[in-house]
């Protein structure tokens, strides 16, 4: 048996001013970076805090201690340094903790070059993590050093971004409580302009990303005497290991193959078509790369059944009827939200997510219902939070919010955070059903087609047109049985076929 832990999570409506990220504050911390992120006397990673102005209120349950609503538009985080003063005026700004379960971020862009003189909260760089766009700002006001990294490269939390000269006085010996401050913006784009004038240095001066300095280290080999074929002389792998072949330290002249391939086809000429064009996945797209992997490793039960959605027809009709607000578009989706979350109540298996390493499955105690959203940066899955909670029309209300952020690329990390069960709603596109992958750590998603007109036959036999859904559950069989998915299947069913049921359980 998998024991079972029941979360019972209320959403707080609190009017707040400061918000605070502690090392107590996730409830799964992420493991300590590795020792050779700790490279200055500023390079431990950083506990956070943010504040901002109160624009909508904040989820209790993600492990804050909280007294005002979050701004979706610009947050500030700020992380603590170690302890010791700087050498020579110079210290190391490193990537802070910019919120639970990041363990990296992608630099975008940065805003400064070596040389610059720089004020106290300037905006030194801006970095794409899976949730967020952040802009980190500098605590000091001095000269920029030295910067370890170019747009592109995946920086881990912990590590120095860049280095600064300030005066002695502006860093004195530092305690554990010393900030650097850096601020979010619900920006998540993640494209860069070509035309940046960033003119950047890695390890002793030259222009790499750090998996090129580490293959050059495999191999010996001092970056120094190597002419870089990238954009303003940056190194490249290609560099490393044709030079490494000049060298004789490896055999082929280009990409190495196996002894295999060579034997058979001897030299190969590797050559690409002028008019295939690389493109680095970023943001979003980077994240589903990651979480589809891990999914697609998890066994998926699949059920599938046709829903009669004639009564929902004519209900969206009648509320889109009587409606007096011009901004409020009634569509089906609300419904299916809000009939999901009257059958999750009687399956809270179905609500679950699973702990593999504790071997337990934790009931969520709130309907946190993401609703996939295809838009120009990638797949993203907001969420409706507490949906059990929510009249139909507050539920319209939250999705179109939702849905005009998502568009904007401006989702804040609390919109697509804790996630109890998936929709995608692949009809809107086309399509009469899909065969959809688990959203992590959830136990069940559900692909809906397109409602269509087909012949039905009545009790007697005739023929008459009804209006009729396929929809797909993807569930989690280390945890959920076909038996189980089945019955909430059908009191699903059940609900969306006769509307006035689920309606009679609204609060």
């Amino acid at each position: 048996m998998i024991p079972i832990r029941i979360l019972n999570r209320k959403r707080a409506w609190a009017a707040v001013t400061r918000r605070f990220l502690t090392s107590h504050a996730a409830q799964n911390p992420l493991p300590p970076p590795p020792a050779a992120a700790f490279t200055g006397h500023y390079g431990l990673p950083f506990l956070s805090h943010l504040s901002s102005r109160p624009t909508r209120p904040s989820n209790a349950a993600a492990g804050f201690a909280s007294s005002e609503g979050v701004s979706i538009g610009r947050r500030c985080f700020s992380g603590s340094a170690a302890a010791g003063p700087p050498e020579d005026g110079t210290v190391d700004v490193p990537l802070a903790q910019t919120g639970e379960g990041i363990a990296e971020c992608e630099l975008l862009q940065w805003f400064v070059k070596e040389g610059d003189e720089v004020d106290e909260f300037q905006p030194l760089c801006e970095v794409q993590s899976d949730k967020a766009t952040i802009e980190i700002t500098s605590r000091y006001k001095g000269r920029v050093s030295r910067m370890l990294y170019v747009p592109g490269d995946i920086v881990k939390v912990g590590e120095t971004l860049l280095k600064m000269v300030v005066d002695e006085s502006q860093a004195p010996v530092q305690s554990v409580d010393s900030q650097v401050p850096i601020k979010v913006s619900g920006n998540l784009d993640g494209e860069l302009s070509s035309g940046s004038d960033l003119n950047t240095t890695g390890s002793g001066g030259v222009l790499c990303t750090p998996a090129v300095r580490h293959l050059a280290k495999q191999y010996g080999i001092s970056l120094s005497g190597i002419q870089g074929s990238g954009k303003s002389g940056r190194v490249l792998k290609e560099d490393i290991l044709k030079y490494a072949a000049q060298k004789g330290i490896i055999e082929s002249s280009g990409i190495p193959l196996g002894d295999h391939l060579q034997n058979e086809l001897g030299s190969v000429e590797v050559i690409e078509n002028p008019n295939d064009k690389k493109v680095t996945l970023r943001g979003f797209q980077r994240a589903m790369v990651k979480t589809m992997s891990m999914a697609a490793k998890v066994p998926h039960f699949y059920f599938v059944e046709d829903i009669k959605c004639d009564a929902l027809v004519e209900l969206k009709a009648s509320f889109q009827k009587q409606t007096t607000d011009p901004g409020v578009k009634h569509t089906f989706l609300p419904l299916l939200i809000k009939a999901l979350s009257s059958a999750l109540s009687l399956y809270p298996l179905v609500n679950s997510s699973f702990n593999e390493d504790a071997m337990e499955v934790i009931l969520k105690g709130s309907h946190n219902i993401g609703i996939a959203m295809a838009t120009p940066s990638g797949l993203v899955v907001p969420n409706i939070k507490n949906v059990q909670s929510l009249s139909i029309l507050e539920i319209t209300m939250e999705l179109a919010r939702l849905q005009q952020l998502a568009m904007a690329n401006k989702l804040s990390p609390e919109d697509i955070t804790g996630g109890t069960v998936t929709l995608s709603n692949i009809g809107a596109i086309g399509g009469k059903f899909g065969s959809p992958l688990l959203n992590l750590p959830e136990v069940a998603i559900i692909a809906m087609g397109r409602i269509q007109k087909v012949p039905h036959f009545d009790e007697k036999g005739n023929v008459y047109p009804a209006s009729i859904m396929t929809v797909n559950i993807g569930a989690d069989h280390r945890v959920l049985d076909g038996a189980t998915v089945a019955r909430f299947c059908s009191e699903w069913k059940r609900l969306i076929e006769k509307p006035e049921l689920f309606i009679l359980q609204l609060r």
